[in-house]
């Protein structure tokens, strides 16, 4: 029988942090991107905190500043969201001044989403709140380098998105393929709540 473990040995032992999980150890980049995510994630948070508005709430703006105003519907799809998530940001935006939400003119049944005129010193602070958090991320890397990341990262979201239903270029899943569903669940499995974006 042993005895008790000596502070020195745990301190050791806890030291021991760079290796990755033993059920991470065959996908050591797959480790290090959810970590680099999950960090880009609390760095996004913070600058985007001193804006007054959550993470994800940024997409929805910048969509809306650039397509100026779309159908709630549309934009649940372009945000590859819960339905239930995208109204609950849209309320924050809303009671915030930063978003108005009509009737659709055309159908009644559907709402008209649109950025307000008091959305545009908001929009200065995302700008600056994207550009500080580039900045942060890539930190120590020069010119070349950062055009090889954007480069090497484009051809990882390719790969990822040949398995992921609802991407640019995913084709659509044969008829009888896939029950409705499964793409409910799929889309369920995609869908971030707006503090995780």
């Amino acid at each position: 029988m042993t005895g008790p473990q000596h502070p020195e040995e745990g301190a050791e032992r806890a030291s021991c942090t760079d290796a990755p999980p033993s059920a991470a150890q065959c996908g050591p980049l797959s480790h290090a991107l959810s970590r680099v995510a999950r960090l880009h994630r609390i760095a996004a948070g913070r600058f985007l905190k001193e804006a007054g508005i959550y993470p994800g709430q940024e997409f929805v703006m910048m969509h809306l500043w650039d397509a100026g105003p779309v159908r709630q519907s549309e934009l649940i799809k372009v945000l590859d969201l819960d339905p239930s998530t995208v109204t609950k940001m849209l309320q924050r935006l809303e009671q915030t001044g930063h978003v108005r939400r009509s009737p659709d003119p055309a159908d009644r049944r559907a709402v008209l989403v649109e950025a307000t005129a008091a959305s545009c010193t908001l929009h200065a602070q995302v700008t600056g709140a994207w550009s500080r958090l580039e900045e942060l991320t890539l930190a120590g890397l020069d010119a070349p380098e950062r055009a090889e990341l954007t480069r090497l990262l484009g051809k990882v979201e390719a790969n990822l998105c040949k398995g992921t239903p609802g991407c640019p270029d995913t084709p659509p899943p044969a008829r009888g393929g896939t029950s409705s569903g499964d793409q409910d669940s799929a889309s369920s499995a995609r869908s971030t709540s707006a503090a995780e974006l």
